[in-house]
């Protein structure tokens, strides 16, 4: 076993929940090395299959030949098989695979897929109880079904670029750099695993498909609504033009001062998030602060309503006042004691060390052959009061080829076309 080290608790002694699943990743990227990696740290068996360059996010800022940490983010607990696809060898060894597999995971194109055997029709020919997720950029039907797409794309073309454009801003990016649609993506890939594994039970295994362009929309189920009003007017053909980034980012910044209870404030050394969302929880923070607002009883009242938003506006800026007035720390100790939702708005580095991240198994330290050691995401999954611990570091490129080939059994194709493993 490949050496790990963490800083938490040791792993629990029962077999984890998806201990026996084998997975195999054909996958690429974020999205479908993300759903495998949770998939592997609930215990699954992931095999990640690759071809001769491997995983194209290995050469992705690396700091040796296929060795990047990007890679390693998303691909603990796995192991990697190399197979050239476009060869009757590589194929074949693929189908032996699948024929071992509880589910396959790609992020292939359809035609692409059913070149390379992966489509469901074939998955479930070789394997009628392999699950078959696929994942895509738009969905495998309508007129973009064909397109080649990233997480940049389904996020211009889903309208979440919009969601955090700023007065000025000369064209719309990506918030913080984080690729949310990818992530949502990954989650949404895992969940479908799991529910055919489900299905299976008592039904056919099933081929589910999920988006790209789907998990962005579906990071602003709740923009649904809020923005109806802001772009009822806007023609949906029409491209969208400076003035109504600018017309959206008022619209949005008027929107979040209208919320003084439900936002950041800085204080005298940094910053703090407010979260007040219920009226109990509103008249905790007046009391403290030495304010008054007699709206606070109908927090449900129509922001549109000329006198309350000036009331909002105003109490808004009373809160910012008040504030600045003590330090971070003393605002988190004092609300803090009246049960007030507030947190310190940190940097990412500042967890690291952070005691509440560590006791939650939340990060750890692997060692990564050829690299040392490596700090990442840890285990999401507290089973039995413990985050499990990686059990093998990021594989390197075919490091498990032989291991895994030589055990799977020979493929013999039955009279009905189906395929059978001794």
């Amino acid at each position: 076993m490949e050496s790990t080290t963490t800083d938490h608790a040791t792993a629990p002694t029962r077999r984890l929940p998806l201990a026996g699943v084998r997975v195999l990743d054909y996958a690429q990227y974020v999205a479908g090395p993300l759903a495998t990696m949770l998939l592997a740290d609930l215990g699954a068996d992931v095999v990640k299959v690759e071809g001769p360059r491997g995983d194209a996010w290995r050469h992705y800022e690396p700091h040796a030949p296929g060795q990047s940490n990007y890679f390693y983010s998303l691909n603990r607990n796995k192991r990697s098989v190399m197979l050239d696809l476009k060869t009757a060898e590589g194929r074949a060894a693929s189908d032996r695979l699948i024929a071992t597999a509880d589910a396959v995971v790609h992020n292939l194109p359809p035609a692409r897929a059913e070149s390379f055997g992966l489509d469901r029709d074939n998955v479930h020919q070789l394997n009628p109880r392999a699950v078959c997720v696929s994942i895509s950029a738009f969905g495998s039907q309508g007129p973009d079904s064909g397109r080649l797409g990233y997480d940049l794309i389904a996020q211009a073309l889903s309208g979440l670029l919009m969601a955090d454009v700023r007065v000025g801003d000369e064209v719309p990016r990506r918030s913080g750099g984080i690729p949310m649609a990818d992530l949502t993506t990954g989650l949404l890939a895992a969940i479908s695993v799991l529910a055919g594994l489900h299905q299976r039970a008592s039904d056919e295994a099933p081929g589910i498909e999920v988006s790209l362009l789907g998990a962005a929309l579906t990071t602003q189920v709740q923009r649904f609504v809020r923005r109806e009003r802001v772009e009822a007017d806007r023609a949906p053909s029409r491209p969208v033009t400076r003035a109504e980034i600018d017309a959206i980012a008022r619209a949005t910044a008027a929107a979040e001062e209208l919320e003084p209870y439900y936002r950041c404030y800085e204080t005298a050394d940094g910053y703090i998030a407010l979260a007040c969302l219920n009226v109990s929880q509103r008249r905790q923070v007046l009391d403290v602060l030495g304010l008054d607002d007699p709206w606070v009883e109908n927090p449900q009242a129509d922001p549109a309503n000329p006198a309350e938003r000036l009331h909002r506006v105003a109490t808004h800026q009373r809160f910012v006042a008040a504030f600045r007035h003590r330090t971070t720390a003393e605002w988190i100790t004092l609300l803090g004691s009246r049960n007030i939702p507030v947190g310190e708005v940190r940097q990412l580095s500042q967890l690291f060390d952070d005691e509440q991240v560590q006791t939650n198994g939340l990060v750890q330290c692997v060692h990564q052959p050829g690299t040392g050691q490596v700090r990442l995401l840890g285990n999401l999954f507290m089973i039995d009061g413990v985050a499990a611990p990686a059990r093998r570091h990021a594989p390197g490129l075919g490091e498990h080829t032989h291991e895994v080939l030589d055990s799977l059994p020979t493929i013999h194709t039955t009279e009905g076309g189906r395929a059978s493993c001794r």
